[in-house]
């Protein structure tokens, strides 16, 4: 079996700070001819963007995908709705812990898997604000901590 590589092209640094990351899928997305040479150059941004199941499909909403320079009129808007690829089954399922369990779909990144642009769909809850501080508090006593290390062991 042929391994396919994987290039990651854009990550949503800022979920894993906003949101509790609960489970992780993969999904393909629908792109026209001039946003996959954007994406090709990396100008994608994932900041603000979430997921929502809209008559049974999956869409992405507020993912930025800068107009490719040499596009002229076929350019589409950068901040167009763009539809996710992913089974019916699925998107079932995601609808109905997103419905009752009160989970987001948030976008964690997009790679290229071989030729295709595929995105990272994380099934995520919102942190509170007293749980980023105790985030901070662990990531700023592990780095005191392997600071210590490193001066000892010199």
């Amino acid at each position: 079996m042929a391994q396919t590589s994987t290039k990651i092209i854009a990550k949503n640094k800022k979920a894993s700070h906003d949101y509790f990351i609960i489970d992780s899928f993969e999904t393909g997305i629908e792109l026209l001819g001039t946003e996959v040479k954007s994406v090709r150059q990396g100008n994608v941004n994932l900041k603000d963007s979430w997921c929502s199941i809209d008559d049974g499909e999956l869409f992405v909403k507020g993912m930025h995908i800068s107009p490719y320079e040499k596009g002229n009129i076929f350019n589409k808007d950068p901040f167009r709705v763009r539809k996710l690829l992913m089974h019916k089954k699925e998107i079932m399922r995601l609808l109905g812990l997103t419905k009752q369990d009160s989970y987001t779909l948030i976008p964690l990144s997009l790679y290229f898997k071989g030729s295709n642009v595929k995105l990272q769909l994380g099934l995520c809850k919102g942190k509170k604000l007293h749980d980023k501080r105790e985030d901070m508090a662990r990531r700023d006593a592990k780095r005191e901590m392997d600071r210590a290390l490193k001066e000892r062991n010199r």
